[in-house]
């Protein structure tokens, strides 16, 4: 049956597997333009709860804002039957596109795209029927006009029945964070999609996670939801277990407080500003004379990274911004970023800037890598450029082998890099046991705030190379 059919309740189930209350605790590229360490932090802002609006009938005809969401619904789910065909996985019944050609499909996702890409200030504007140059409807109406159907064990469609329960939300607002959940659980969009999305549901007034229906939102909340949903969902070209549904979970809640400035790097920057630690640098930290970093790293120190409210390198920035205005920081980074890959894709535009200092946070395991990194060293020493590496940062190789990590510090060493030693620091901090994220690479918090305080004292003097 499709979600036009019988609509299947499953609220009082997701009540029970989310009944104990609790409180929640972030694309690789080169970055577009010289980027300050932050703005000023600004003010800590409440989660905007769901709006006290009627719920609207099921036979009601779309408002503009429904349509919006609708045809972002039906577009993920024609990218999720593309990926069941081609893939070879899924049910047949749930991602059944009928006698559609692919290319029909990939029209509908390349709306989607192009529906996204719009500034959300003029999808505001068309929703409340205010004149617009772009006209969003070119790509809403061929989405809903191809009248894709979704089968109700899709799980777009469970997600949406188990949040229908809440009274006081309007449909399309809880279709809209099942919308949301849909991309995320697919994955490959993340760093695209899935935030163009954010950023306009955000601009629409629509939730963005379940924190503003007044749910509660720690990895077992999740867990409990996914034991509860994943029976009911269709096999899909994505993983619907229960712990995917919790890391999904965890994604939409770590990255919509910190677009609403709940939890980001300045509301991180005025905690560790209020800790006798950092309180005790802070005269250093204003002496600092004026003076550009760079730092080139990987995914640890990508802004967008969904595990930790902030990087270490968003952190220790915005304290830099608020502290020592006339030091700049730009962050270089990618996902999966080596040295081999960072010498090619960033070292030329590096030096070009002409940085006082440079943090390395790369990969560096293999020869190649070990070559690339003594040629970048090199490099940054004719530049007159200071560079720095860690002694390890615990990515997923060196937690296990920490001769890697070893190995790379000896190669940093000789090509003329500064060895930043806080492994030690890192094995004896008592919270070590929460660093690690769910995916079980990633860091949380309690990681990214060590390291942001470590890299501070350095930059402060406060602390040498040997911890």
């Amino acid at each position: 049956m499709s979600r036009r059919a019988s609509q299947l309740s499953l609220a009082p189930l997701f009540a029970s597997a989310l009944l104990a209350a609790s409180c929640g605790p972030a694309r690789p590229g080169p970055p577009p333009a010289v980027q300050q360490a932050s703005s000023p932090p600004a003010p800590v802002a409440a989660a905007p709860p769901a709006p006290a609006v009627p719920a609207r009938s099921e036979d009601a005809p779309l408002t503009r804002l429904g349509r919006l969401v609708e045809a972002s619904i039906a577009a993920t789910h024609a990218q999720h039957i593309l990926l069941a065909r081609r893939a070879g996985k899924g049910d047949a019944g749930c991602y059944d596109a009928g006698a559609r050609a692919e290319g029909e499909l990939d029209d509908l996702v390349e709306h989607q795209r192009a529906l996204f890409a719009t500034d959300p200030a003029v999808l505001k504007a068309w929703v409340e029927r205010q004149p617009v140059d772009v006209d969003p409807a070119k790509h809403i109406d061929p989405i809903l006009d191809s009248r894709l159907d979704i089968p109700e064990r899709a799980p777009v469609e469970v997600i949406a029945a188990s949040l229908r329960g809440r009274d006081q939300a309007p449909r399309e607002h809880l279709r809209a964070l099942a919308n949301l959940w849909q991309i995320v659980l697919e994955v490959d969009r993340d760093g695209d999609l899935l935030q163009q999305v954010f950023d306009a549901y955000l601009a629409l007034g629509l939730p963005v996670y379940v924190g503003q229906l007044n749910l509660p939102g720690s990895d077992a909340d999740f867990l409990a939801m996914g034991q509860a949903l994943a029976p009911k969902v269709c096999p899909s070209p994505y993983d619907t277990a229960p712990e995917a549904w919790r890391i999904s979970g965890r994604k939409l809640w770590n990255w919509a407080e910190r677009k609403l400035h709940i939890r980001d790097a300045a509301v991180l920057a005025r905690e560790m500003l209020a800790e006798p630690s950092i309180q005790a640098i802070v005269p250093k930290l204003r002496a600092l004379p004026p003076r550009k970093i760079a730092t080139v790293g990987h995914s640890f120190t990508l802004e967008l990274h969904w595990s930790s409210p902030a990087t270490f390198v968003q952190i220790a920035g915005a304290v830099l911004s608020s502290e020592s205005p006339k030091v700049v920081l730009r962050p270089w980074a990618a996902g999966g970023l080596s040295a081999s890959k960072a010498e090619k894709k960033y070292l030329d535009e590096v030096i070009a800037w002409k940085p006082e200092q440079v943090l390395l946070v790369l990969l560096t395991r293999t020869d190649e890598d070990h070559a690339a990194l003594a040629r970048i060293g090199k490099a940054l020493k004719a530049a007159k450029i200071e560079g720095y590496v860690f002694d390890d940062v615990m990515d997923g190789v060196t937690r296990e082998r920490p001769e890697v990590a070893k190995k790379a510090a000896e190669v940093a060493r000789k090509a003329g890099l500064k060895v930043i030693g806080v492994k030690p620091i890192l094995d004896a901090a008592p919270d070590k046991g929460s660093f690690l994220s769910l995916d079980g690479i990633h860091m949380k918090e309690p990681y990214h705030r060590l390291m942001a305080r470590e890299w501070l004292e350095l930059l402060a003097g406060a602390r040498g190379l040997r911890p």
